[in-house]
């Protein structure tokens, strides 16, 4: 299996991906040099500012205040790293988390949950990507003064421990309180896999960590085993990882000679290619790929290498549009930087990078609330294409550039039953706490069950099940209103009986039934069941993908 890493014409460094970053290089300290004009002014003034300045200056932390925004004035994604919040960010780049199962990021002075880790104790009571927490145990967590250290302290804890969290949601006027019981936080890469029917497998990968190719190959090889002749690989919500995994992923897809990525630079040191090797044990498999808006770095990458050598269709969202390299160099005192050096290409030639403005970070990072305003969410023809920026891919079909990987079959955000009773349950963690209420009550008759057909059976007929999700509501301070349930009946049946088979038969049954209700989800699975994606996707198909998703 060994000999299945050595792709092609690659002389491939580490590459990572660091929050909203498309990739890093692990650089070590620069080597000491006669230093430039520019770098002696700059010292000039800092000696000048410590002895001569009106007041007593700390030098260090006026340098520490400065670094910031010096590298913020670059890109989105150049960084600089405080020596106290190295170690800790680099254990999220290795995906090892504890306490409540968050990423986050400090955005002004309050903390914003990026990432509810799939399983993890904060997505088990309710707390949602977006949230933002205000209190832990009573003490806040805002104010300029706060801290990433601060924050990984106060999640962090022994396993088994409560955390009391206060949450700011958009969707709430009032604060919303969650007590969360520290555990160890899953770090699967291929969280979900199944079987759709007898020859389409179904499986979500949703970061790309050090083990997510040998996750994913042993995934498709058990599916296979299974009678799968055809995949759905989801990477919604993947915000990328190792870019290598996402390369080898692509290897076992593709014929020999096909270029998967390439990356270019100032330097030539930054300059990578990688080909694939033949040597794929699925390239005569059918395939539809799943993105959407956070679907991002080494997951653009596979959907690129796929959709750019035509050889499976991706459905979905735009992707995010993240495509710049970072070299993260350790300086003396254990601090760090993350430089941009280089971007990232598809086999067409596209960068996928979205556009930005050097230091205004915040523009960017209100694309994607941008995006949901002029409703690309809803309405292919409401994306911003730059049809400045055409390319084609292997069979002549033809993609943008620009910003993302735009899908060959667009669906839309399904909205269906969202009414202002779903928002307030779903805020309060209703559902959630009624699942786990009807998993405890029938956990006898659910000991045996094995499969979620099974139980479904089981399980209270919708009618009773949902007048006794209601009846639970109102208890907890949610009135019956039956014009809006009855609208969001089968958004909430659905999520009910997800969260009841998460409880009893764990996460990957929690998604297949989710899944069944997913507008992409079921376009993927008609794409290959009609057979609109074939090994080869030929041009002639290309004016029916855009007509599907523009519907």
């Amino acid at each position: 299996m060994n000999n299945r890493r050595n792709i092609g014409l690659v002389a491939l460094p580490l590459l990572l991906t660091v929050g909203l970053a498309g990739g890093v290089f692990i650089g070590q300290y620069i080597t000491r040099r006669t230093l430039s004009q520019e770098e002696e002014k700059l010292r000039t003034v800092l000696r000048l500012i410590e002895s001569e300045y009106v007041d007593v200056v700390d030098i260090d932390s006026l340098v520490e205040e400065t670094m910031p925004q010096l590298l913020n004035s670059l890109d989105p994604h150049s960084a600089y790293i405080p020596s106290s919040e190295l170690t800790a960010v680099n254990e999220d780049l290795q995906g090892s988390f504890s306490g409540v199962g968050v990423s986050f990021q400090i955005v002004g002075d309050t903390v914003n949950v990026v990432e509810v880790i799939p399983g993890g104790p904060a997505e088990k009571v309710g707390i949602l990507s977006g949230d933002r927490i205000i209190k832990a145990d009573g003490k806040s967590l805002t104010g300029k003064d706060i801290g990433q250290e601060d924050v990984f302290k106060t999640l962090k804890g022994e396993k088994g421990s409560k955390v009391v969290l206060e949450i700011k949601r958009q969707s709430s006027k009032q604060p919303l309180t969650f007590d969360v019981i520290r555990g160890d936080i899953p770090v699967n890469s291929v969280d979900c896999k199944y079987m759709v029917d007898d020859e389409v497998g179904y499986l979500r990968v949703t970061k790309f960590a050090r083990n997510t190719y040998m996750e994913f190959f042993n995934a498709l090889n058990d599916l296979k085993a299974e009678g799968a002749k055809k995949f759905i690989i989801d990477l919604r919500g993947n915000t990328g990882g190792f870019m290598d995994q996402a390369i080898y992923m692509a290897n076992e897809f593709l014929p020999a000679g096909r270029m998967i990525v390439y990356t270019k630079g100032r330097r030539p040191e930054n300059e990578t290619l990688a080909m694939s090797d033949g040597r794929g044990s699925f390239k005569d498999v059918e395939i539809t790929v799943l993105t959407n808006e956070g679907s991002a770095s080494a997951s653009e990458i596979f959907a690129g290498a796929i959709q750019d050598n035509d050889r499976g269709l991706v459905v979905g969202r735009r992707s995010f549009g993240k495509g710049l390299v970072q070299n993260q160099t350790e300086l003396p005192d254990s601090s760090a930087i993350r430089l941009t050096v280089a971007r990232y290409y598809t086999p067409s030639g596209r960068s996928i990078q979205k556009e930005y403005l050097r230091g205004d970070k915040d523009k960017y990072d209100l694309d994607i609330i941008d995006r949901y305003s002029h409703g690309e969410f809803y309405n292919a023809d409401s994306i911003k294409l730059d049809k400045s920026k055409i390319f084609t891919t292997s069979n002549g079909r033809t993609v943008y550039g620009g910003g993302g990987i735009m899908p060959d079959i667009f669906v839309p955000e399904d909205t269906t039953g969202y009414t202002s009773y779903y928002v307030n349950v779903m805020n309060k963690g209703l559902i959630q706490k009624f699942a786990l209420s009807v998993a405890d009550k029938y956990r006898s008759m659910l000991d045996d069950v094995k499969s979620t057909d099974r139980l479904l059976k089981v399980l209270p007929r919708d009618n009773t099940l949902l007048e006794n999700f209601v009846s639970f509501a109102v208890k907890n301070g949610v009135p019956a209103r039956w014009y809006y349930i009855n609208q969001s009946r089968g958004l909430l049946l659905n999520q009910i009986k997800a969260m009841i088979a998460r409880d009893v038969l764990g996460y990957s049954s929690f998604i297949e039934l989710l899944n069944r209700d997913d507008k992409a989800m079921n376009r993927a699975y008609d794409a290959l069941k009609n057979g609109e994606s074939p090994v080869d996707i030929q041009l002639e198909n290309n004016e029916k993908h855009d007509e599907n998703g523009k519907e």
